[in-house]
């Protein structure tokens, strides 16, 4: 497990206290009429391989906030953006690329910069017992290998076409799928011989796949941005949120699950 770094945690602490001193300097003009002990609920779009992770979290912020509800959205960051954007109702996204969070903010979805607030990389999953013998990225390309990817909008589809580019192995996927739970699905039912998913969705899975790590995924690394939206209900509580997975408590969920520092 990646070992974070004194620097690192100084890095997101001082993030969570922009965040907060931001929101807190606009909160007094929004029309919410809510605060966090006065029954607020909350909407987090979340990337799908967040979903466990990130469903702790709002555990653990509900406890230390009784009168308040955490409502999750996972799905893929890109059409997370697009739900946003098409204006869904949201208080907060967390991307699964730095890629959809600057649409977001060029778009001006956004109420404060956004923190960066985990790492993660791909790996190999395959049926329990590797049946088809695979030990390698090459090996995805072989004849015969049925393999499940992400789309390449989304953003461990863009990280599988970056690996394709700096290794020059082209692959020829039978499904291209929304988000990586759906690539870890197909695997899990056996309807794909592989599939390339991140390293906490294969660390998730258990004993229900077997994985097989390739050096070349160290040099494509997926960074999670997470932002409060312009456009939320309540923009303190929202701000909370966000500190509390860029916190001390966030880390140590997403580091438990996998996820590197930022």
């Amino acid at each position: 497990m990646r070992r974070v770094r004194a620097g690192a945690v100084a890095g997101t602490l001082a993030g969570a206290l922009a965040l907060m001193t931001l929101l807190s300097g606009c909160s007094g003009s929004a029309d919410s009429g809510t605060d966090s002990e006065s029954g607020a609920t909350i909407t987090v779009f979340a990337a799908a391989s967040l979903k466990s992770t990130f469903t702790e979290l709002g555990r653990l912020f509900e406890a230390e906030h009784p009168d308040t509800r955490v409502v999750f959205n996972f799905g893929g960051s890109s059409d997370l953006f697009t739900q946003i954007d098409q204006g869904a109702p949201a208080d907060v996204f967390a991307s699964a690329d730095t890629a959809n969070m600057t649409k977001a903010v060029r778009a001006g979805l956004t109420a404060s910069d956004p923190v960066n607030f985990a790492t993660n990389t791909l790996t190999i999953v395959t049926p329990p017992g590797n049946p088809s013998g695979i030990t390698s990225f090459a090996d995805l390309a072989r004849p015969g290998i049925d393999l499940v990817v992400c789309a390449p909008q989304v953003p461990c589809g863009n990280a599988t076409q970056r690996i394709e580019d700096i290794t020059g192995v082209r692959l020829s996927p039978v499904s291209e799928e929304s988000s990586v739970t759906d690539v870890l699905g197909k695997v899990v039912t056996g309807q794909a011989d592989a599939g390339l998913v991140y390293v906490t969705d294969a660390a998730g899975a258990g004993d229900k796949v077997a994985t097989v790590p390739f050096p070349e995924s160290a040099r494509i690394v997926n960074t999670y941005p997470i932002a409060v939206l312009r456009n939320s209900d309540d923009p303190l509580v929202a701000g909370e949120f966000a500190a509390f997975v860029i916190g001390p408590d966030g880390r140590q969920v997403l580091s438990a699950a996998g996820f590197g520092a930022p």
